[in-house]
């Protein structure tokens, strides 16, 4: 990553924190998840018997041509949608068992998303947008603050902190985006095609950076991705294809 500061991670999680958080060890478990969606004629199956386990530290690419059910299941991982048949267990916990205000907060400290247009508030700062998923309680805190300046630091905007999305770059928007889903140390981080707007040499500085905070801080990442580039650099690559994972 040439001209990118290699910065130690121990200032956003102490080597101690680090390791008792890795023994803690998040989990994913995803077991014969189906979903089909009801039609005038007959039901759509779009998701068939998924079913995969992940622990903290895994990475995974979900590649597959349009249509194949990655977005319907990266909605399910996500808890945005619900899956008709089958189970999804986050850190032991089945988030559909959740009321719709227990599932928001959940979904809040435990998943991180990252999306291919990165969804920057444009009249928000740098900062500001890293610091959007505190919002949900409140004002933020010390401790928030702290490591979002830490983050930022990471991710090498430590001078652009003050900036809107509109003086940043497509690059820097994303490494933003990765800021912005580490912030509330998730168990799960969901991308969608991170470097889809990408050019070359930008997709692969994002991609080492997202790969290097993600295992940093123990957590599991999953990519949708038709990047040939960045599926080769996850630890894992599965292929939907007509809703069965292969």
């Amino acid at each position: 990553m040439t001209g990118w500061p290699q910065q130690s991670l121990a200032r956003i999680e102490p080597s101690q924190a680090k390791h008792a958080r890795m023994s803690a060890m998040s989990t994913l478990s995803v077991q014969h998840v189906s979903k089909s969606f009801g039609t005038t004629e007959s039901p759509l199956q779009v998701l068939t018997d998924v079913t995969l386990e992940l622990s903290g530290g895994d990475s995974l690419a979900i590649v597959g041509p349009s249509g194949s059910g990655k977005s319907t299941l990266l909605q399910i991982l996500g808890t945005l949608d619900q899956p008709t048949s089958g189970t999804v267990l986050i850190d032991g916990t089945d988030p559909f068992s959740y009321s719709a205000a227990q599932l928001a907060a959940f979904r809040n400290h435990k998943i991180g998303f990252i999306f291919q247009d990165h969804h920057l508030l444009p009249q928000l700062s740098v900062i500001e947008n890293v610091l959007v998923p505190t919002l949900a309680g409140g004002r933020p805190g010390s401790e928030h603050i702290d490591r979002a300046g830490e983050l930022i630091e990471a991710v090498g905007l430590g001078h652009r902190r003050g900036h809107l999305p509109s003086q940043l770059s497509g690059g820097e928007r994303e490494r933003v985006a990765i800021a912005r889903a580490l912030l509330m140390k998730p168990t799960l981080i969901l991308a969608d095609e991170p470097t889809g707007n990408l050019d070359r040499k930008s997709a692969e500085a994002v991609t080492e950076l997202l790969l290097r905070l993600q295992s940093d801080n123990g957590a599991i990442l999953i990519s949708v991705t038709h990047s040939d580039a960045l599926a080769a650099a996850m630890k894992d690559r599965k292929e939907l294809l007509d809703g069965k994972l292969v």
